[in-house]
């Protein structure tokens, strides 16, 4: 069995003399194949994957759906839900007694009871906004260490990623980051800003994370484990 490798993605190369174009495929165990024209060079097989590489990701988001089974949220009174690693529970408040449909007000989210309808909406966007300006920050002070310039953050449901760096060095963050523990959603912010010096995971990547990050590996590892436990909403 033949395999590629491109950044974070590992592929089985099959290729067949009667085959005339590229395709990709996730079969049912997850797994990403490659189907190639006998003879096909590797820079073309890599150039597209990396071409194809959202459409993976997208793929590969929707798979681990289907086979994890996560509890649902529930807006009722005492459901937590996280914010920089930890968990704080839920109360529903008249309509009439705060302005915003949600706050965090006194160690509990604070939900209007005429926002109830619309509650995921309501988090998401409590979520995206705190996730703006809170990488942002981290962004900015990084950056100043690492030497590097992004353009710009952006926060946004990235699907299967964490964090991606885009063209023109804008660095992108989904808003789940911020349910993440304060040190794991720094290593998510650290990583994306070495791709500015080094766009792929090659050795030179990761000894550039490790002197910015010198226990890069152990917050690696606790997403790799357990970032799937992070509920959204």
């Amino acid at each position: 069995m033949i395999q590629l490798a491109v950044d974070d993605l590992t592929l089985e190369v099959r290729v067949s003399s009667r085959r005339k174009t590229l395709e990709i495929t996730v079969d049912r165990n997850g797994e990403l194949v490659i189907a190639a024209p006998t003879g096909t060079d590797e820079r073309l097989l890599r150039d597209f994957v990396i071409e194809k590489r959202l459409w993976i990701y997208q793929k590969l988001a929707e798979k681990a759906e289907r086979r994890r089974q996560l509890p649902h949220k529930e807006y009722v009174n005492g459901e937590g839900f996280l914010y920089l690693g930890r968990s704080y529970r839920l109360k529903r408040v008249p309509s009439e007694t705060q302005d915003a449909p949600l706050k965090l007000v006194a160690g509990r989210f604070h939900l209007r009871e005429d926002a109830l309808a619309d509650a995921r909406e309501h988090f998401v966007r409590w979520y995206s906004a705190r996730a703006s300006d809170w990488l942002t920050t981290r962004v900015k002070e990084h950056a100043r260490r690492m030497a590097v310039e992004p353009a710009g953050v952006k926060v946004q449901d990235l699907g299967y990623r964490w964090g991606s760096c885009g063209k023109s060095n804008r660095v992108y963050f989904h808003w789940k980051t911020i349910l993440l523990p304060r040190h794991i959603a720094e290593y998510v912010v650290a990583h994306e800003l070495v791709h500015l010096h080094e766009p792929h995971h090659t050795p030179a990547f990761w000894r550039r994370l490790e002197r910015a990050m010198p226990d890069y590996e152990q917050r690696k590892g606790w997403l790799a484990r357990r970032g799937i436990e992070v509920e959204g909403v």
